[in-house]
């Protein structure tokens, strides 16, 4: 099983949005407080390279135990380091995935960093193009 990859227009992300000036609690909750101190633009946050940043959209479950689900939009930055532990978009025999870079006793790795025994660690060969860097994950929740 592979992954599928779709190009998106960065038109799509949404700018300039007010970020409060306290951090939400993720454990118990506390206080809230009204204050929203100042503005982010999420595209800034996330890029870091903005000429060199792409944005695609993932078909497929195999980067999900990095936090990258089926239908989340990823920032691949084309100037970003590439090193082992960094997610990456990479052509492989002429298919696009995303994969966890990784060296293992002086080897490189494509990793799927899957929940399940699905899909296989990709050797990277002299034909193997790391193409980006991912630098960020948008996803959009269900609404019921």
């Amino acid at each position: 099983m592979s992954s599928h990859l779709y190009t998106l227009p960065v038109t799509l992300i949404p700018r300039d949005m007010p970020l409060a000036s306290v951090r939400v609690p993720a454990g118990f909750p506390s206080p809230a407080a009204d204050d929203l101190e100042e503005t982010v633009d999420p595209m800034k946050w996330v890029v870091r390279h903005e000429h060199a940043t792409f944005w695609w959209r993932v078909s497929g479950d195999s980067p999900e135990a990095e936090g990258i689900l089926d239908g989340d939009l990823i920032a691949v930055d084309r100037a970003g380091r590439r090193r082992s532990g960094r997610i990456v978009l990479a052509l492989v025999e002429g298919q696009i995935t995303v994969k966890k870079l990784a060296k293992r006793n002086g080897a490189w790795f494509l990793d799927p960093r899957a929940r399940s025994d699905v899909y296989e660690t990709i050797p990277v060969s002299e034909t193997t193009e790391i193409w980006g860097v991912v630098a960020g994950v948008v996803r959009r929740l269900p609404v019921e």
